[in-house]
């Protein structure tokens, strides 16, 4: 399943459904999709991801086996956020709620 982030001042972000929701997690709402986040809101939201990836990242890296053949190139948390951070940002300029829905 995918997650669909949306508001008025950005464009629309597409994320898998597990990372959509450990990120909404981050920002301290429960992870419900279809949902949404006021825009008084959005600014406590996006300080609360950015501490929750702050302190992710002083976590040391786990060392999981691999049975591919190739290298699949690690992508970490932080980095997959950074188009929500975005929005994030463009909705506190915007003063816009932030909406999300599967794409169901």
């Amino acid at each position: 399943m995918l997650v669909i982030f949306s508001n008025q001042a950005s464009a629309n972000i597409t994320m898998f459904a597990d990372i959509a929701v450990q990120l909404l997690k981050m920002m301290g709402h429960s992870g419900t999709v279809p949902s949404a986040i006021l825009a008084k809101d959005v600014p406590a939201a996006l300080a609360n991801l950015e501490a929750a990836l702050g302190a992710d990242e002083q976590q040391p890296e786990s060392e999981e086996p691999t049975d591919d053949i190739e290298e699949t190139p690690f992508v970490s948390l932080s980095h997959r956020a950074l188009p929500l951070i975005d929005l994030l940002k463009n909705a506190v300029k915007d003063e816009s709620n932030v909406q999300w829905t599967d794409n169901n």
